[in-house]
């Protein structure tokens, strides 16, 4: 009878997937003919999990976000987790921006969907492990009924429901 029921949930980008996006966008930039003559480039960066753009003015500078969230979209990734940074001025009178790919769930916005789940009154126990948070209870009811509430609300992220048992 005592059986605990669980489910994890979590905010993950699938990086592979971003990186064929990035080259996609790359191939279109260099045969669009807005962009001929221009420096408009990406660049992944896998090890601090940003995406940074570069072009010859602002204007510029969207045309190339905008391809990137097309691409973005075309393969799955969660345009939520894609935090485009302030735009700064770069050498040679170009722009740069920092993309920033958010990978887990940050423990201020777990804190709140933790709070969120208490305060709903559901008997189910909300628990913080690092990037994700566990939420555990005695029906499986309750877990769904959890899951729509999550659904319902908007944290600033793609929430994933994993290891559901």
């Amino acid at each position: 009878m005592g059986q605990e029921f669980s489910f994890d949930v979590v905010s993950k980008v699938d990086m592979q997937g971003v990186e064929d996006a990035v080259n996609t966008c790359m191939k279109e930039i260099s045969t669009r003919f807005d962009f001929k003559g221009s420096i408009s480039r990406l660049e992944l960066d896998k090890k601090t999990g940003e995406i940074l753009l570069y072009s010859d003015d602002e204007y510029k500078l969207k045309s190339v976000y905008d391809i990137l969230q097309t691409r973005l979209v075309k393969r799955g990734a969660p345009l939520k987790n894609f935090v485009p940074q302030k735009i700064e001025l770069a050498a040679g009178s170009t722009v740069r921006q920092a993309v920033k790919i958010q990978q887990g769930i940050p423990s201020d916005k777990a804190k709140e969907m933790a709070q969120v789940v208490k305060q709903s009154g559901l008997k189910a126990q909300p628990s913080i492990q690092s990037d994700q948070i566990r939420i555990s209870s005695r029906s499986k009811d309750e877990l769904q009924q959890v899951m729509a509430l999550l659904r319902s609300k908007d944290f600033g992220l793609e929430l994933q429901f994993t290891n559901y048992r």
